[in-house]
């Protein structure tokens, strides 16, 4: 007898393991009834988990770690057993924007540091003529849309609190909100930057890979005490999401097919198969750029959930004053990412698996020491106002 499960997710190209591990039957074959329900915004799929009507999430990770910190809302801890993607985020700015920021560059325009200045002397420029704020929108405040702007924003000395406007818009809603000019830019996962540039509205600034070169982006969430009570459960679903991971890198052009239909990502599939490629056009002019690291799913170990990740990503909810520092919440948020089940359910051993530890890779500031996160968030300074 099949287990029912209901599992919630957002369309969005990271989501591709957990929909292959339905669509291609490899949960079927572990025992499990998937349900997918497709979602528009991370807070309904965060409720939807906690409170018991998902019984697993496409979440985002950072959402994970407040949860199971209960900032921001109720206090529910998660574990997250497996990641469904590293990096494919990426900036994207209006066509006005970017004239605006390129007139003012000084360096490689696929430099962030060099960027993030022309932004600070945009913002500048703004503030003096009294125009209104350059405006951002990211897809939650516990998300790392929201910490990877931040981060490069403040890098060039940008206040992201006080010089720019930071908004919170649902995923699917970015390119529209963009075009109608409401906002002035964003950072959302694939495909909806491409989706915003094959219109005509949007120029891709910066792969999230330019700013970090390895970030943990979304986790397979499951609440803490389901699972406890559901090891076999899932240690199948693991399984079978790992097999649907490998079958996106093996079978690209099939995965993008699935992907598009309505009730999935809903998109074009070759819009979906450039981001599982890393090859995106980035102007509506037609100029493409290629990374190998834009999106990780099946490759470099990209399934396996790295406790230091966790910790870097704590790290950034206290310099943006989203909670205070302490061990115990820092171990708390190590905790929430479970390499010990990964490894367990695919029999794999930890030692010869696990992937670089402290691999963040930022552009800008120290190496991140998860043992001393204390004198990581010492050495930024408090970002000056754009002038």
């Amino acid at each position: 007898m099949s287990t029912p499960l209901h599992i919630g997710f957002i369309p969005l190209v990271d989501s591709a393991a957990l929909i292959l591990a339905v669509d291609k039957g490899f949960a079927a074959e572990e025992g499990l009834d998937v349900t997918l329900v497709r979602e528009v915004s991370w807070s309904n799929v965060r409720d939807k988990l906690n409170i018991g009507l998902f019984d697993a999430a496409h979440l985002l990770a950072p959402v994970a770690i407040a949860s199971s910190l209960g900032i921001g809302h109720v206090k529910v801890p998660i574990v997250a057993p497996f990641n469904l993607g590293i990096n494919g985020n990426a900036i994207t700015v209006s066509p006005a924007l970017h004239a605006a920021m390129m007139a003012e560059l000084d360096g490689d325009r696929f430099d962030p540091m060099a960027t993030a200045r022309a932004l600070a002397r945009v913002v500048g420029s703004r503030r003096k003529r009294v125009a209104e704020p350059v405006t951002f929108a990211m897809t939650f405040p516990f998300s790392t849309h929201n910490y990877q702007l931040r981060f490069w924003m403040a890098a060039g000395g940008v206040d992201p609190d006080e010089d720019v406007r930071l908004v919170v818009l649902p995923p699917p809603f970015m390119a529209e909100t963009l075009a109608g000019g409401q906002i002035d830019g964003f950072c959302v996962g694939a495909p909806w930057n491409s989706i915003a540039v094959d219109r005509g509205v949007g120029h891709i600034l910066h792969f999230v890979s330019d700013i970090l070169v390895r970030a943990a982006e979304k986790v397979l969430a499951i609440r803490q005490g389901w699972a406890e009570r559901n090891p076999e459960v899932v240690a199948a679903l693991i399984r079978a999401t790992a097999r649907g991971s490998a079958f996106v890198e093996e079978n690209r052009s099939e995965t993008a097919r699935i992907l598009a239909q309505p009730d999935r990502i809903g998109v074009d599939a070759e819009i979906i198969l450039r981001s599982l490629h890393g090859r995106l056009k980035i102007s509506p002019d037609g100029t493409m750029r290629e990374s190998g690291r834009y999106l990780l799913i099946g490759r470099e170990n990209a399934d396996r959930p790295d406790p230091v990740q966790a910790a870097w990503l704590y790290a950034q909810m206290a310099r943006w004053r989203q909670t205070s520092t302490s061990r115990e919440a820092l171990r708390t948020a190590m905790a929430v990412f479970r390499p010990d089940l990964h490894d367990a359910a695919l029999g794999r051993g930890s030692k010869a698996e696990q992937s670089t530890t402290g691999a963040i890779g930022a552009f800008a500031g120290p190496p991140f020491d998860p043992e001393d996160v204390s004198s990581y968030l010492g050495s930024f300074a408090v970002p000056r106002r754009a002038s």
